[in-house]
């Protein structure tokens, strides 16, 4: 800071010097330097025919250069905007917003942005845009008008512990009123978005005094209103309470909310109020006109019980209602079935599968949901970590594999080219969202039934979930914090990209991956014996605060393992499914040999078998129908479950043929796969391009298929279109939610085994497939 006074005495210098001094060990180092309020912005307009040109030049009148404006102004009346030239903008409505670009982000100290100051092509009549601000300051530097009081409030109703106030609106100052508060005594007790509030938590037979100032949408907030005396009703002078109300009944049911009404109740005085309660909660209140209400922040496929009181102005409740108990409805909806693909972030580089593969190859429109794989954990801070770039190490055994990795170029920094993009049309370059996110938003544009979740941990990620949910603080912490990147879009700024709010409307939701609770799954995960209830508080706390965000229901969805040890260990299926959407239950890896001859190198095995073989030499039993007889066991709804689909194969080498094609017999490892880090692996169209003299059988029994070339060559235990049509006719049978896939990029071109899927859900459920 320049202090400009010129002091008469040396004294008087140095007891500057030391209060400053003082200051600064107290407050701690200043903000980097950026002259707040010195940017200035005028507007020009040109008019060339059909259209005109509408220009703004920043300028800076401060000492220091100033990084970074964002200009904000409403357009006139019937204009509109076709091309934005020197910044990144936004349109909503009449509204503008726009960001620097990257060659004119620094204003120079006395300087502009000239030459290449911001501008745009507008039709419609020529005029001065209005509510300019630059830097959340007024584009002419002077100071904000606030908005006037508004008159005088009106007392419209009372009860023993609330006051209802309405009042005209006040007048607007230099921006628009956004909100009014109501004061009592000094102290903001109520706001409103409109001109009525009814302030609550009041004491009974107690006389307040009330104002209200409007605040506009800068948050300049006007002179307050006359004040309005208002006293709160004696319960004494009321001993008689309402009647209960009757024939409460559901007149709408979504997978999230229930619709509610009911028969009126009586009163001596007057009902003010109806409280509906979901089991002994309240859920919400209504006013006593009114005998409906709607329930939100329900869970798919949940049975609720629901009865409602009414209350008088003395706070006199009735008895309760009579008790409904309603289901609410599944994510997938009466008679449909759910379809849920992951999409691997990785898949962009030796993969070569872009998002555009989901759409081009048919799989957009058939899909559900998107599971993105996936985000990892800050090794440190415990939050949802985004916005590096760092690799793993390739060595699948490797403790510290996913330790503090995470690929935000391919998340939101990559610029894709016209071919690589949903739309054809390739990224700026400059853009603050490019990559996979750009294009996840361009595929739900062209798809709008889809929605995209983030999936958190996976096979390598999942190393400090135990850390993050040990602690109701680090619990709240860390959901914060993946609620603040992933859905509101508060992407870390890398390479230029992301920003505040720069990923909002990429994500639909959140996926929990943790592999696994209560056991060490991938080598040097941590885990406690306290998982699964730390888990449980978890998944409580996800779904507490996507609520709390309001707007359209944010899906919380979970993948969930096969075997019943795991689930034991990590699970508590009494309580999860309370908050969760719906869980993706593990349909694959029940044996497999990976690239450093882990897990089974010696035998072969199925990877995906719906029903246990009867020539299985393991003791443990793995398969799809154990493990949904599990959960079903446990009393889920079948209606929270998809089964995993792989659209990958698991192979041996050196495979004895045993007079059964290599079906359970003796091998040396695993067999090459798709890529050198991932032998034993390869997806559905490698695999059928890349194993020369391949047959392919199917086991009726276990309902597996699988493929050998012959006696010490390979197996190869994978679903192709017969397995899965056996297996979705098994899905309908038991009524379950639907499918999901890990992970897309392995099907053919043309979406064979996805078409398989959609193929075997459709139409009504049928019989089991015998096993």
């Amino acid at each position: 800071m320049k202090d400009r006074r010129r002091f008469r005495s040396r004294a008087a210098a140095l007891l500057t010097t030391l209060i400053l001094a003082v200051a600064a060990m107290l407050t701690g180092p200043a903000a980097p330097a950026q002259a707040a309020g010195t940017l200035t912005a005028a507007f020009t307009a040109q008019e060339n025919g059909s259209w005109w040109k509408g220009t703004y030049v920043v300028r800076n009148g401060g000492s220091a250069a100033v990084t970074g404006w964002t200009l904000e102004f409403d357009l006139p009346t019937g204009v509109t905007i076709s091309g934005h030239y020197n910044g990144d903008a936004t349109v909503n409505g009449r509204h503008v917003t726009v960001k620097n670009a990257h060659y004119n982000a620094t204003v120079p100290a006395g300087g502009s942005t000239d030459p290449f100051s911001y501008w745009f092509i507008a039709s419609g009549p020529v005029g001065t845009p209005t509510t300019c601000t630059v830097n959340g300051d007024k584009c002419d530097g002077s100071p904000d008008v606030p908005p006037s009081a508004p008159g005088t409030p009106e007392v419209t109703a009372t009860t023993a512990r609330s006051v209802s106030l309405s009042w005209p609106a006040a007048s607007q100052g230099d921006y628009p009123v956004t909100s009014y508060e109501v004061l009592s005594e000094g102290r903001t007790v109520a706001t409103s978005p409109g001109t009525s509030v009814t302030v609550t938590g009041l004491t009974p037979a107690t006389r307040y005094t009330f104002t209200v100032r409007a605040k506009d949408r800068r948050g300049n907030a006007g002179p307050p209103s006359a004040p309005v005396t208002a006293s709160t009703v004696d319960p004494a002078s009321d001993p008689v309470p309402p009647s209960a109300p009757g024939g409460l009944r559901s007149t709408a049911i979504t997978s999230s909310s229930v619709s509610l009404a009911w028969d009126k109740a009586t009163d001596n005085v007057g009902v003010v109020a109806y409280d509906v309660y979901r089991g002994a909660e309240l859920a919400t209140t209504v006013p006593g006109s009114t005998t409906s209400a709607t329930v939100g922040g329900l869970t798919p496929a949940t049975a609720y019980t629901f009865s409602v009181k009414a209350r008088d102005a003395a706070e006199n409740a009735s008895p309760a209602s009579n008790a409904l108990t309603v289901t609410t409805d599944d994510v997938a909806g009466p008679g449909k079935y759910l379809k849920v693909g992951y999409f691997a972030q990785w898949g962009i580089y030796g993969r070569q599968y872009f998002v555009k593969n989901l759409d081009t190859s048919g799989a957009a429109s058939k899909l559900d949901v998107i599971n993105y794989a996936f985000a990892n954990i800050d090794p440190v801070n415990l939050t949802c970590l985004a916005g590096v770039t760092k690799g793993t190490s390739g060595k699948p055994q490797d403790p510290d594999e996913g330790t503090g990795a995470g690929d935000a170029d391919a998340d939101y920094g990559r610029a894709f080219p016209a071919a690589q993009s949903v739309d054809g049309v390739a990224d700026d370059g400059w853009g603050k969202l490019r990559g996979n996110f750009n294009q996840l938003k361009k595929l739900k544009a062209k798809h709008p039934h889809l929605k995209v979740v983030m999936s958190l941990g996976g096979w390598t990620y999942s190393k400090f979930f135990s850390d993050a949910a040990a602690t109701d603080a680090s619990r709240k912490k860390f959901v914060a914090s993946c609620v603040d990147v992933w859905i509101k879009g508060n992407l870390p700024a890398y390479n230029g990209a992301g920003g505040p709010g720069t990923g909002a409307g990429v994500f639909d939701g959140i996926d929990l991956d943790w592999e696994w609770p209560g056991a060490e799954g991938h080598p040097g995960n941590h885990y406690s014996p306290n998982d699964k209830a730390n888990l449980a508080l978890l998944i409580k706390e996800f779904r507490r605060q996507l609520d709390a965000l309001g707007g359209e229901h944010k899906l919380l969805t979970a993948f969930t393992p096969a075997d019943p040890v795991k689930i034991q260990q990590g699970w508590d299926l009494s309580t999860i499914f309370e908050s969760l959407d719906y869980a993706n239950v593990q349909g694959y890896d029940f044996h497999g040999s990976g690239s450093d001859d882990s897990w089974e190198p010696k035998r072969t095995g199925h990877q995906a078998n719906l029903y246990r073989d009867a020539q299985d030499p393991y003791t443990f039993d793995f398969s799809v129908e154990r493990a949904v007889k599990t959960y079903l066991d446990a009393k889920v709804s079948p209606r929270k479950l998809t089964i995993g689909f792989p659209f990958y194969g698991r192979g041996w080498k050196t495979v004895a043929d045993g007079g059964v094609h290599g079906e359970w017999q003796s091998a040396d490892g695993a067999a090459p796969g798709q890529f050198p880090e991932e032998a034993g692996i390869r997806g559905y169209q490698n695999l059928l391009a890349n194993v020369p003299n391949m047959t392919i059988h199917h086991d009726e029994q276990s309902i597996s298929t699988y493929g050998y070339t012959g006696a010490g060559g390979q197996w190869w235990s994978f679903d192709d279109t017969w397995s899965i049509g056996k297996k979705t006719d098994w899905v309908k049978s038991k009524g379950l939610l639907g499918a999901m896939v890990w992970e897309m990029s392995g099907d053919t071109p043309t979406g064979t085994l996805m078409q398989a899927i959609t193929t075997g859900l459709a139409g009504r459920p049928g019989t089991a497939p015998a096993g």
